[in-house]
């Protein structure tokens, strides 16, 4: 399908990460133009290595821990590639985990500062961008957790769950002027962030990694029936639609790419 957006601009932030570079091959393949950015120099190189038309991308290494870092990208970009079309904000941290008792304002902070403000900051630092184009799509990577909390993942959850409430209430502000703001909320996905929790989960086990997976689907996330973990370019595939001209009435939507594991309406 043709998205009808070859010529348009996108950033995507925590873009040397699976679904991240798994984003920027769908809207290289359509023609866009694609800026990555990420905490770390080394992995933006291999996203870009990874990519079939890395030749054309270009990286800026931002850690996003206050609203002058975020300012200094919207720099850094314009730089690069001039205003941008599209914005995804695909930074984000699983972060520490554990009962509530056992979690001090620190896990909190850090969790909210990196899934939450980080994508505050950005989309304020784009957004002079955005709504001067007449045209832009914002997607913000939620996550399940936002709508079905855990009660390991506490500092998580509530980060996510502010993040779909931003994104909600940001989707009513700017639509009359071309700006579509959307979510996608994807569940256990074959990603370095759950390789390392299933890594986890096999050494408390005593098993394998692939053993982790199967016990953690069986236990923790038994409404996901296809029995197995997503692919990032299952998750990017959705992400790509509603960066989208194909997307132009949806605003305000949360597309759950989950194999079913939120079990609500």
């Amino acid at each position: 399908m043709d998205l009808g957006i070859a010529g348009k601009k996108a950033l995507i932030t925590g873009g040397a990460g699976g679904i991240g570079r798994a984003t920027a091959a769908v809207l290289l393949q359509d023609g866009v133009e694609v800026v990555l950015s990420d905490t770390d120099r080394d992995e933006l190189d291999e996203a870009v290595a990874w990519l079939p038309d890395g030749a054309r991308v270009h990286t800026v290494v931002a850690d996003l821990v206050d609203d002058a870092a975020a300012v200094q990208l919207a720099r850094d970009v314009e730089a690069a590639v001039g205003d941008i079309d599209i914005l995804v904000n695909g930074a984000g941290i699983t972060g520490p985990t554990g009962a509530f008792h056992e979690l001090d304002d620190a896990a909190f902070t850090e969790v909210l500062t990196v899934n939450l403000l980080s994508a505050i900051r950005v989309t304020r630092a784009f957004l002079p961008a955005l709504r001067g184009t007449g045209w832009a799509r914002i997607v913000f990577v939620n996550s399940e957790d936002a709508m079905q909390p855990y009660d390991d993942e506490l500092p998580y959850c509530a980060a996510k769950a502010g993040l779909l409430a931003f994104a909600k209430g940001l989707s009513r502000t700017y639509a009359d002027e071309g700006v579509l703001v959307n979510s996608v909320s994807p569940a256990f996905i074959s990603t370095p962030m759950t390789d390392a929790m299933m890594d986890q989960r096999a050494e408390e086990e005593g098993g394998t990694r692939d053993e982790a997976i199967s016990s953690f689907l069986d236990e923790e996330r038994p409404f996901m029936e296809l029995g197995r973990r997503g692919e990032p370019e299952e998750v990017a595939a959705v992400i790509a639609f509603l960066c989208s001209a194909r997307a132009s009435f949806v605003n305000g939507a949360n597309y759950r790419v989950d194999a079913g594991s939120v079990a609500s309406l």
